[in-house]
Parts: C-alpha cells; sequence; structure tokens
C-alpha cells in the first residue's frame, strides 16, 4: 500500500540531481530520479520522479513529471502524474495539472488548475520553519 504524505521531498529516495543557482539549461530534458532546479530553465522536460522548482528559480516551458514542487517562477504549463505542492513563493504563468493539487498561501497562479482525480485543489499554510541554506532546496 502506497502511503502519502503531504510534503513530495519527504518521501523521496535515491540521489538527486542539483541544478545550481547561476546555472542556465536550454532545451529538452528527459530522465528519471530526483531533480531540483535552483537556476534557469528554457524548454521542456518530461521526468520519471520528483521535480523541485526551486525559489529564485526560472523556468520557461512545459515541466511535466511525476510529482512537481514549485517555490520559483515558472512560464508555461506544469504537469504532474501524480502530485503538485505549489509553495507561497511560486508564481506559475500557466496551467497546472495533477491527481492531486496542494497550493500555499501567497502563490500567484495565471491559469487554469486541473484536478484530475475529481477532488478540489487544497490551499495550505506553510508552517515549517526552514533554516535559511535549505530554503533554496525547497
Amino acid at each position: 500500500m502506497k502511503v502519502f504524505r503531504r510534503r513530495i521531498q519527504d518521501g523521496a529516495r535515491g540521489p538527486t540531481t542539483y541544478i545550481g543557482s547561476g546555472s542556465k539549461i536550454c532545451g529538452k530534458l528527459t530522465g528519471k530520479g530526483a531533480y531540483v532546479f535552483c537556476g534557469e530553465v528554457e524548454g521542456d522536460c518530461e521526468i520519471e520522479g520528483p521535480v523541485t522548482l526551486a525559489q529564485g528559480g526560472h523556468w520557461k516551458g512545459t515541466l511535466k513529471a511525476t510529482d512537481v514542487i514549485i517555490a520559483g517562477t515558472v512560464d508555461g504549463d506544469v504537469v504532474a502524474e501524480q502530485r503538485v505542492e505549489i509553495a507561497g513563493t511560486a508564481r506559475v504563468a500557466g496551467g497546472i495539472s495533477g491527481q492531486s493539487i496542494a497550493v500555499a498561501e501567497g502563490a500567484i497562479i495565471e491559469g487554469e488548475i486541473k484536478v484530475q482525480s475529481g477532488k478540489p485543489a487544497v490551499h495550505f499554510e506553510e508552517k515549517r520553519d526552514w533554516p535559511a541554506d535549505q530554503r533554496a532546496a525547497v
């Protein structure tokens, strides 16, 4: 039986690929595993695993993954096979779809939200206090 946790990163297993702030990637990205983007991406992706766009990160294009956490800025669509979590620091100019979607207070979404499970989007207030050095990766 699969156990669902509120935070996608709480269930991440295996190594994570980090793209640091100051980095810029252009083109189509594909891969398996967990990814954390802190820099800038121009292009589309299809990732089998969780993808995090950290606060300060910017994505231009379609972001498609198993699970998605957005704390930065997306100019394009976000498509998750399972769950989407939108942090209070996020700004999304595009559509969002997934089986379950949680949106934190303060997030800005300029597009349509489609919850594929038929359940309403969940709104939450971030209550975790992250140390300053870990906030970029949330």
